[in-house]
């Protein structure tokens, strides 16, 4: 009777405990967007357009629109899409954002243990003996065997909510996980996206190269047909030799960058530079997307996953700053066991051999030298510089979607002047040509004809890749749509497992 009474009583204050319990520390709330921000001070004009060249289509800035999840599908290439499919089966980053995502969850479901008490059993048989010296009969010994069966039960009552500031912490870092899987698999996608541009620049700027010097060896040969007849001296020739050689000298580096452009491809896709990619790009095959949604500035900061990420390093830093608390204050405990005790494994449940302990302790830190309450204060410390780290993610965020959008304004009329450009210097290098044959202009007037075309041909390619890429980009800045995605393995989520709801917080 005394046995059920004494436990009553310990689950009880246990009980009472445990609802009366309150979290220490400053309650965390979701930053609010920034009022008043925007990405420029007049609103984005659309791109203008640019017709009969790659990249030429008009853009139309679209606000309030909702991104795709698999936006790299509106440049309407069938290789790029089943590039990306691939990187996302295979890249080695994106499985290991998975596991870190899995390892979070399981030190939350860990951490939740702590609200429950912890329960243990022991069974300890020993056989001894004993001499009768301790008792003043040093001439009597015995020998005999001892049994112990026992079930101990400890219970921590959470009063200051420490425990339940730990769990939050746990909880905020399966988000920051959550959010850095996010931005993994964004990177990732818009790195392929832009490795796949970026080669079909180099390949674009390759056949441009290899079209000029196949104008400058043609070139030459009317050089020395002319030197021939008297039309042209050797010094003409001579130069027009150089200006060939320039040409071919900047071949090899644009065949170098293509070659390491490919091997960037195959590492994204998580293989290794000796296999091959039967994938090819250029810049034809690639559809510029034109229209272009624009998220507002109030939606920026719930899709960017650095602000989700920092948002959640932020709550972190909030809850660790009441676990802190917490550690100052008073420690509870309460123990108890149960069990029996007796001279044999036959009579150890019997009568009288019944054995149990109930017993509560309080623990107050009267002296560390400070250590807590330096402690503190670094959690103080570290949740102020979380909150400047969000801010900075947060404007750093609307910088990038700024830029963009001007990116893609200037690039719009970029490759417009370039593309007249190059049909202005094409033009001229023709007509320079004729001329030269018939004498009507020296050969210095042809020799920079030919290297502003040269130029020309090159700027405009680099144009043109160049908006593709930014176009990238702007995707990239507003979130990538992951919303409409379900790249979360089923695994990442775990079991499904009890979480114990947080009471009502307070600050002290």
């Amino acid at each position: 009777m005394r046995l059920n009474q004494g436990y009553r009583a310990a689950w009880g204050l246990a009980t009472l405990l445990g609802l009366s319990a309150c979290a220490v520390g400053p309650d965390f709330h979701p930053p609010q967007a920034p009022k008043n921000a925007g990405y420029t001070p007049e609103a984005p004009v659309s791109p203008v357009s640019t017709a009969n060249t790659i990249a030429g289509a008009a853009q139309r800035f679209d606000p309030g629109r909702d991104l795709p999840g698999e936006w790299w599908t509106l440049f309407r290439s069938p290789a790029l899409d089943a590039l990306v499919k691939r990187a996302l089966a295979a890249n080695p980053d994106l499985a290991a954002a998975q596991a870190s995502l899995r390892q979070a969850r399981e030190n939350l479901y860990a951490g939740q243990g702590a609200f429950f008490p912890t329960a243990s059993a022991s069974f300890q048989p020993s056989r001894q003996k004993i001499s009768g010296a301790a008792f003043g009969q040093p001439n009597e010994s015995a020998t005999l065997s001892l049994v112990t069966a026992q079930l101990s039960v400890s219970y921590a009552p959470d009063v200051w909510g420490g425990t339940r500031r730990q769990v939050e912490s746990l909880g905020a870092q399966v988000d920051y996980q959550r959010f850095e899987l996010e931005a993994t698999y964004l990177t990732l996608t818009s790195n392929i996206v832009v490795a796949a541009i970026n080669e079909a620049s180099l390949r674009g700027q390759i056949a441009a190269t290899q079209d000029i010097i196949k104008a400058d060896t043609d070139q030459l040969n009317v050089v020395r047909q002319q030197f021939v007849v008297g039309g042209a001296s050797r010094a003409d020739e001579l130069q027009q030799e150089a200006t060939l050689a320039q040409s071919r000298a900047t071949l090899p580096p644009l065949q170098k960058q293509l070659a390491q452009q490919r091997d960037q491809l195959i590492a994204l896709l998580g293989g290794f530079p000796n296999e091959s990619l039967a994938a090819r790009f250029a810049l034809t095959d690639l559809h510029l997307p034109e229209d272009l949604p624009v998220s507002l500035p109030s939606q920026l900061v719930a899709q960017r996953p650095d602000i989700r990420a920092a948002e959640a390093q932020f709550h972190t830093a909030s809850a660790n700053l009441g676990v802190a608390i917490a550690n100052q204050l008073p420690q509870f405990a309460i123990t108890g066991s149960i069990g029996s005790e007796a001279l044999g494994f036959s009579n150890l449940f019997s009568a009288g051999t019944g054995i149990w302990t109930i017993a509560g302790s309080v623990t107050q830190t009267l002296f560390d030298a400070g250590t807590l309450q330096h402690k503190k204060r670094a959690a103080a410390a570290a949740l102020e510089a979380a909150a400047a780290q969000y801010r900075s993610t947060v404007i750093r965020a609307f910088q990038n979607v700024a830029d963009a959008l001007r990116a893609l304004q200037s690039d719009a009329d970029l490759v417009h002047e370039q593309a007249d450009a190059e049909r202005s210097a094409s033009d001229s290098y023709a007509l320079a040509r004729t001329q030269f044959r018939t004498g009507a202009i020296s050969y210095l007037t042809l020799l920079n004809a030919d290297r502003t075309w040269q130029q020309a041909r090159l700027n405009l390619v680099q144009a043109q890749a160049l908006r593709f890429s930014d176009t990238a980009a702007l995707f990239q800045a507003l979130g990538g749509g992951w919303w409409h995605r379900a790249d979360v393995a089923p695994a990442a989520h775990g079991p499904d497992r009890l979480v114990v709801p947080v009471v009502s917080a307070f600050q002290p």
